[in-house]
């Protein structure tokens, strides 16, 4: 079994599913409408009523989620959890109440996953799609084929957040929908080159706005099947002649729907006549159900991170031998120092490091460390959410230079592990050439610090390693962390 959890701006959804053939069926699904879009203020703070209905959701779905694995889930937090100032204490309130880790992923993570799970609903065929996908806060747009986005975008486009700045005070009017559309085509025109309608055959919509407009629309008679822009143009005026939110009443419009029809509306009036939209499908597939393709992606060896890592050493032109050599020591000194606590998480996000870690190199030579580590942090990095990248980006930071950046790393062990495997490889790999540790070199664990074995002939002989290594020393020692130099006399 496989369980996806996506906290939406405007609900949070839970689907477990079971793994056949490689085919995704579901077992259980949960919707919460918990608004947290709504409740997040000017000042961009979520107020007390929108953090206590998310931890009310978290407690419901941790009961759900209890019995699997870290392995089979994984959770993933959007939009209004990237902004929102106070997310970082949710985030943890949360993670205790689901038992599970929170992912919070940048906008085009985002936009892949959706075209994942899209097209996994989609039949198999060549033609190329553009998928559109309103949520509460953010609208991604793809443009992709078969099981591969080419092109993606996020926008801060939301049917809860269009309908908030728009029709305040629940009016609707037919000023309001055009400010709304005319303040979505402004945000589409900058992003609109990228998706020219030579690009793509058909378009695609995903998840609730959409599917509420197609139903209004086929419901009451004005478009049949598809999302047509004829048939939205009639749904606008008959909301117009409603006049308010808490009076909407149509054919095919759930409870839940009604507040944020009016926002989701305006947004897919400006896809449509900024991307020249003639008709739009529905497809059932959209982030959870791409979030659960990717973990089970990520079991049979198509992770799309390793495909990422890979696209970056090429785009960056790194140096794939000496990636390679700093990979295979630094991983060897990790596992010495680990042991049984050695975590195959952590090996493989020091690969990922230790094969990126000179993609700064690109851009200066001087501080090319930190160079890396920016683009670490900042890039689009399919496949990884913010927090891995966070990661990454600390561990390639922490590969040299001074150890007051590491001072945090005192008290977490695994992580102290890993950024010293990492720096005595880059250290030890200096002169770019094949490598041979003699055989009696040996990292041990000690209390509050590490004893490393080497030959005294082997230092004799490579005495700039040797003065590196008792700099090295020194550095750990200024944060309360002992690396001793344990020379061993072989007398033959």
């Amino acid at each position: 079994m496989l369980a996806a959890v996506d906290l939406g701006s405007n609900s949070f959804r839970l689907q477990v599913s079971r793994v056949v053939d490689g085919q995704l069926f579901t077992l259980d699904s949960l919707k919460e409408t918990t608004r947290l879009g709504a409740g997040l203020g000017p000042d961009k703070v979520l107020d007390e009523a929108s953090v206590g209905r998310a931890l009310a959701c978290f407690a419901r779905f941790g009961e759900r989620l209890r019995g699997l694995e870290g392995a089979q889930v994984r959770v993933v937090g959007t939009n209004t959890l990237r902004v929102a100032r106070n997310a970082p204490e949710l985030i943890a309130e949360g993670e205790r109440l689901l038992g599970f880790p929170i992912e919070i992923i940048a906008g085009r993570e985002e936009a892949r996953l959706i075209y994942l799970g899209a097209a996994h609903s989609l039949p198999n065929t060549r033609e190329r799609r553009l998928v559109v996908d309103i949520g509460g806060g953010s609208t991604e747009l793809i443009v992709g084929s078969h099981f591969q986005a080419h092109v993606t975008e996020s926008l801060p486009l939301g049917c809860v957040s269009y309908t908030l700045r728009f029709f305040e005070g629940g009016r609707i009017d037919s000023a309001s929908f055009n400010r709304a559309v005319y303040a979505a085509r402004a945000e589409l025109q900058r992003v609109v080159h990228a998706f020219p309608r030579t690009s793509w055959e058909l378009a695609v919509g995903t998840s609730g706005t959409a599917r509420s407009i197609r139903d209004l629309l086929e419901l009451n008679d004005w478009s049949a099947g598809n999302i047509t822009y004829g048939g939205m143009r009639e749904l606008r005026n008959a909301l117009i002649r409603i006049g308010r939110i808490d009076k909407i009443s149509l054919n095919g419009l759930k409870a839940d729907r009604a507040p944020v029809i009016c926002g989701g509306l305006a947004v897919m009036l400006a896809v449509f006549e900024e991307l020249g939209v003639d008709a739009m499908t529905i497809a059932d597939g959209a982030l959870r159900d791409g979030v659960l393709y990717d973990i089970l992606g990520r079991g049979r060896e198509r992770d799309q991170r390793e495909q990422t890592v890979a696209t970056f050493t090429r785009r960056y032109h790194a140096d794939p031998a000496q990636a390679a050599r700093v990979k295979a020591l630094a991983l060897d000194f990790y596992r010495q120092l680990a042991g049984e606590d050695c975590q195959v998480l952590t090996l493989r996000r020091l690969g990922w490091a230790a094969a990126l870690h000179e993609i700064g190199l690109s851009i200066a030579h001087t501080a090319y460390h930190k160079h890396s580590a920016y683009i670490l942090q900042n890039a689009d990095m399919p496949g990884f959410s913010r927090p891995e990248q966070a990661a990454l980006s600390t561990l390639v930071l922490c590969q040299r230079g001074d150890s007051g950046k590491m001072r945090d790393f005192a008290q977490q062990p695994d992580l102290w592990y890993s950024v010293l495997a990492l720096r005595m490889a880059v250290l030890f790999c200096r002169s770019r050439r094949p490598l041979a540790l003699p055989a009696g070199a040996v990292l041990f664990a000690q209390p509050r610090g590490v004893r490393f074995e080497l030959p005294a002939a082997w230092l004799e002989e490579n005495p700039l390693t040797a003065s590196a290594l008792e700099q090295e020393a020194v550095q750990w020692r200024r944060i309360g962390l002992k690396l001793a130099l344990d020379v061993r006399q072989d007398h033959g």
